[in-house]
């Protein structure tokens, strides 16, 4: 491999002021072709069919039960205090057994831990409760 180096006296001596495009067109081609490829693939999401709710008034009735939680983190069963987490779930396995099994409402007041409110959810699951929903108060529209 040899290199041609001019002499200072020689006519040839010019420098080479232009700016060689060509690697910077190859990158900017890479570069568009990556991203032509990773677009679609961060885009795709799982397909899911999301149900459709409805914010329907709950029909209450006296087999209900009501479990609720003040913002202390108390936990109630009907309206009565349970503070032992296993009386909770004897409670509940005791209505689990009844057929039709009945419907368990949770109450959590707006301030209470997230914690606690999904404890009662997973007591409920412990115990064999099939229908387990959340009350909450409509927001008003009429402003």
């Amino acid at each position: 491999m040899s290199m041609n180096v001019a002499s200072p006296d020689s006519d040839d001596a010019q420098l080479n002021t232009s700016i060689n495009t060509t690697p910077l067109v190859d990158v900017m081609l890479v570069m568009l072709i990556i991203f032509l490829i990773t677009v679609p693939v961060i885009r795709k999401v799982v397909p899911v069919e999301l149900p459709n709710a409805r914010n329907i008034a709950t029909q209450t009735k006296p087999e209900n039960i009501v479990l609720s939680v003040d913002k202390d983190g108390n936990a109630y069963f009907n309206n009565e205090l349970i503070t032992d987490n296993n009386e909770m779930i004897r409670r509940l396995e005791q209505k689990a057994v009844i057929k039709p099994q009945p419907e368990v409402h949770i109450r959590g007041d707006k301030d209470a831990r997230f914690q606690d409110v999904g404890r009662l959810v997973y007591d409920c699951q412990r115990s064999g409760i099939q229908k387990v929903g959340f009350l909450t108060e409509p927001q008003n529209t009429a402003q």
